[in-house]
């Protein structure tokens, strides 16, 4: 296949096509969604919490978190409650599960059929790399990227050097596209808040009152949670301790 990457064991493309490529020939998928899908879920799963993605905030999504005994998350507008918002997760209790629908991080974390899936982000993206590699030496990092109001893929710039973030900690030859996530990565990694804040993303959240969850989703390779999917919920594993003297940098 031309567009699997397969002649790579370190691979990277964006968004649904992504993961219909890249998934079903590789050892494990990690999930991109930096803004703010995967910090999110970090957040949550690294406080003990159960995440479980869903495509869509409608009647079906209610009934599904009833199936599963779950808390369906509020709109990131809400006043209260659990939602996208990182901010909003930063304190839920250990053992809280809840349903996120989202149209990039959740809807790609349910087309990955039987691979396993992990959520990365820049928060845990060294943990996750180490994590990743106990699967096998054929990993898939798909940037979310997110929708234009026609509904067609917005590559992200967050997702982008997420995923770079994540690709520089792991041992493997690159293909180009994983290369040049590495190279994004690299060139934003000394100013990733500044960044952060002036993407599109960025700057969308910013304006609509979020420039909190932007600076959670900057915080850069703090946390050793590794959200990883199990009975179609993201549940915390922990990744090995000490620093990979193979890092790319």
């Amino acid at each position: 296949m031309i567009f699997d990457q397969a002649e790579f064991n370190l691979r990277c493309e964006w968004g649904i096509k992504g993961v219909s490529q890249l998934a079903p020939i590789s050892d494990v998928v990690v999930i991109v969604d930096v803004l703010s899908f995967s910090t999110a879920t970090e957040i949550a799963t690294n406080n003990g919490a159960i995440i479980y993605p869903y495509q869509w905030r409608d009647d079906s999504a209610l009934n599904y978190a009833k199936s599963v005994q779950a808390e369906l998350c509020k709109s990131r507008f809400s006043q209260d409650g659990y939602s996208l918002s990182p901010v909003s997760l930063a304190k839920i209790p250990a053992g809280t599960k809840l349903v996120v629908p989202s149209p990039n991080g959740s809807s790609l974390t349910l087309l990955t059929g039987k691979t396993p899936t992990i959520a990365g982000c820049l928060r845990n993206c060294e943990a996750v790399a180490k994590f990743a590699q106990k699967y096998g030496s054929r990993i898939a990092v798909i940037p979310a990227g997110e929708k234009w109001e026609d509904g067609t893929l917005r590559p992200a710039f967050e997702d982008l050097i997420g995923a770079g973030a994540i690709l520089s900690y792991l041992n493997g030859n690159l293909s180009p596209e994983a290369e040049i996530a590495v190279a994004a990565f690299q060139t934003c990694q000394k100013s990733l808040l500044r960044n952060l804040k002036k993407c599109s993303s960025g700057k969308e959240l910013i304006a609509k009152g979020f420039e909190s969850d932007v600076e959670l989703a900057a915080d850069f390779n703090i946390s050793n949670c590794v959200p990883l999917l199990i009975d179609n919920a993201y549940i915390k594993q922990i990744a090995t301790e000490g620093k990979n003297p193979n890092h790319h940098l």
